[in-house]
């Protein structure tokens, strides 16, 4: 089996009743189908011709990577709530070094303005191989290097990885979600997406 058909030979195809959209979202894009303000920025329509479905969970507008929409209620609330503690990976390059310090207090919770964050996983890493360009790119500062690491979190405070990260004292430069549950972008272009069938995640 060729790289290429991968991951579409994981997903059967998608039944009428049910609709499950993996949508790897480029960076400025709405995670809606609508803007109401007068801005004209992207949003979902720009890139899905697909009726009833609804992001499942928020993706802010300046972040990048996986957001799952449906038209199933119940698997919303699943991925969305964060009773169900439904793992989240993503990518994050930082401004500065990354030190075990910062790790450990990553893994071990930061103390944010509306709580304690939940224990989660996270490792220094390279930048990804499989990563795209962004347009337009992230604004590095030439005195200050820049690092990735990849975190794993099982909740969605607002726009709570780029808090978690400036709280330990590396600011996001650059997010990427890339998997939520069992889901990932693996062989899902930037600014493409595709269907599956309804599975646990």
């Amino acid at each position: 089996m060729n790289k290429k058909n991968k991951q579409s030979s994981r997903y059967k195809a998608i039944t009428d009743e049910q609709k499950i959209v993996l949508f790897n979202k480029p960076f400025q894009v709405l995670c809606q189908f609508t803007d109401e303000s007068e801005k004209k920025r992207k949003t979902l329509a720009d890139y899905i011709g697909i009726k009833d479905v609804y992001a499942a969970g928020r993706l802010d507008f300046d972040s990048e990577g996986l957001l799952v929409l449906t038209n199933d209620g119940r698997l919303q609330a699943r991925i969305a709530n964060p009773l169900y503690k439904k793992p989240k990976t993503y990518f994050v390059q930082v401004e500065g070094l990354v030190s075990q310090d910062m790790l450990n207090q990553l893994k071990k919770g930061v103390q944010l303005k509306d709580g304690l964050t939940r224990p989660a996983t996270a490792e220094h890493v390279d930048e990804p191989g499989w990563l795209w360009e962004r347009t337009p790119a992230i604004r590095e500062r030439k005195s200050i290097p820049t690092a990735w690491i990849k975190l794993t979190i099982t909740e969605g405070k607002n726009r709570q990885v780029r808090r978690m990260t400036a709280a330990v004292g590396i600011p996001t430069l650059r997010l990427i979600r890339y998997s939520v549950g069992d889901w990932s972008i693996e062989n899902i272009p930037n600014g493409k997406f595709i269907q599956i069938e309804k599975q646990r995640v």
